[in-house]
């Protein structure tokens, strides 16, 4: 189809679960060669759109309107087979094989029933050329690549299938400033080749970037459709998602700084950042700025104990700590990075999520006890206004923010005063992200000290009082938030 040409279009769609409709008569028109931004809260029926397009869900009423004709897709190799390619935020690649073997998963060349390797290299190195990314060996083992580099390999996928339209859900979500301007660069070569381009972000500053058009879903229902990406003022797409006229911003509050609480002195790890000195008071929040890769992350899990640190020392409260157990006992908590896999046990309730650091207190005689545990969770579920706020409930089916406040309420059950909090709001909507903010806020009104990393430079400036930028490893700059702009900290952390 030419570019500008409708390639997919749907109508009244409809999918419904047992006790919930999640998706109620959607909209939704795609075209040609473009960048069609989904947006949406958690919850809001993004995901079951996303698995209907790629054939795991089958829609209970309306039309799917592709390439000009009705269709179906029942399977999703049907949907692959058709042209739609869906490149999901968890990436379903293989790591103990290689890129050439993922990339021509499921339809690799063969001759008498045996596999090409030499012609499946070829095609491989043929699509990672049109990609821009000759570079990657296709036989390289993709458990070996970086995030970014596991992204090429998804998408030289979508291509080995010819695909038409390639959804890409938070494609950005673990990339640094450089990568993601790569992935734009490959996505605008896409478009310019006719391909169409679903892009789901929470980042509103990447739809304008890269977006053609958006379209909105709040609570299973399309609430804008077809929006300019690049005119739409930021507080018509936020009510539209939200059904509020909250904007970005950040909470107004009056900053009491304390006694310090945390003091890191010289600090090292090998490889990954060196002579790193910071303070944090109680009632004060710091935030750290930085490309992914500049040590941030390495940086809070050795201040945690998690690493072993090669030179430097960690007080709390003149205390020295003693590996992570001396860091809980002390009241430092950290909220790592990657939530699912670091901090919360998917198959367990909410409570007992929330307890995990405080377990050996809720014992009686050696045995748990249950309704100790649910006491203290529904206390921080109300405190935190988790939603549901039922703690039975199994922690995997909550939305991403309110994971998160499940993260944080552990902490406060065990009465922390320093909570570290690493990418707070990574995967989260943009109402959800200012219920986050404010309880980051109402932590240190209390008195609690925030030690806060975060690769979004808007969300550094406006909830610290105090940034610190790194670089490489190292601490190039420290200053009061209201003397740094956004502009202040690129030029340091990119120049």
């Amino acid at each position: 189809m030419k570019p500008g040409e409708t390639i997919l279009r749907l109508s009244g769609v409809v999918k419904e679960f047992p006790g919930v409709r999640a998706l109620d008569g959607v909209e939704l028109e795609v075209r040609a060669g473009e960048v069609h931004c989904l947006l949406g809260q958690n919850g809001a029926g993004k995901s079951t759109l996303i698995k209907v397009l790629a054939g795991v869900h089958r829609p209970d009423a309306g039309e799917i309107e592709w390439l000009g004709e009705k269709a179906e897709f029942g399977t999703p190799q049907a949907a692959m087979k058709a042209g739609i390619a869906t490149i999901y935020q968890e990436l379903d690649l293989v790591d103990e094989m290689s890129v050439a073997e993922n990339v021509l998963l499921g339809h690799e060349p063969r001759r008498f029933g045996f596999v090409q390797k030499g012609a499946a290299v070829r095609g491989t190195r043929r699509i990672l050329k049109n990609l821009g990314h000759d570079e990657l060996s296709p036989d390289r083992r993709v458990g070996d690549l970086p995030a970014a580099g596991k992204q090429i390999v998804s998408m030289a996928r979508a291509l080995s299938h010819e695909a038409r339209l390639i959804i890409m859900d938070e494609p950005s979500a673990v990339l640094s400033h450089d990568e993601v301007e790569n992935l734009f660069r490959i996505i605008r070569g896409l478009t310019a080749g006719g391909i169409a381009v679903i892009y789901i972000s929470h980042r509103l500053e990447e739809i304008r970037e890269i977006g053609d058009r958006v379209t909105v879903l709040k609570d299973g229902r399309t609430s804008a459709v077809n929006l300019d990406a690049k005119t739409t003022p930021t507080r018509e797409l936020v009510r539209n998602m939200t059904g509020r006229t909250i904007e970005y911003v950040f909470p107004q509050r009056e900053s009491t700084v304390g006694k310090a609480l945390l003091e890191v002195k010289g600090l090292a790890r090998k490889g990954e950042f060196e002579d790193v000195s910071l303070t944090v008071h109680s009632g004060e929040i710091v935030g750290i700025a930085g490309l992914v890769g500049s040590g941030r992350s390495e940086l809070l899990e050795t201040i945690f104990g998690a690493r072993k640190a090669d030179a430097g020392e960690v007080l709390m409260e003149g205390k020295p700590l003693n590996g992570i157990r001396g860091a809980v006992r002390s009241g430092l908590g950290l909220a790592p990075e990657e939530r699912k896999s670091q901090a919360l046990v998917l198959g367990e309730p909410i409570y007992r999520n929330m307890t995990l650091s405080t377990f050996a207190g809720m014992a009686k005689a050696g045995f748990t006890a249950i309704q100790r545990e649910r006491r203290a969770a529904r206390l921080q579920a109300e405190r935190l206004e988790l939603r549901p706020p039922d703690v039975d409930r199994e922690v995997s089916t909550l939305s991403g923010g309110n994971q998160q406040k499940v993260v944080v309420g552990r902490w406060l059950i065990g009465h922390t005063r320093l909570l570290m909090l690493d990418e707070p709001t990574r995967g989260v909507d943009v109402g959800a992200r200012s219920e986050l903010y404010q309880v980051i806020a109402g932590l240190a009104a209390t008195g609690v000290g925030v030690l806060m990393v975060s690769s979004e430079v808007p969300e550094v400036l406006g909830l610290s009082d105090r940034v610190l930028v790194m670089k490489e490893g190292r601490m190039i700059r420290q200053a009061q938030a209201n003397e740094l702009s956004e502009e202040d900290i690129l030029d340091l952390v990119i120049s």
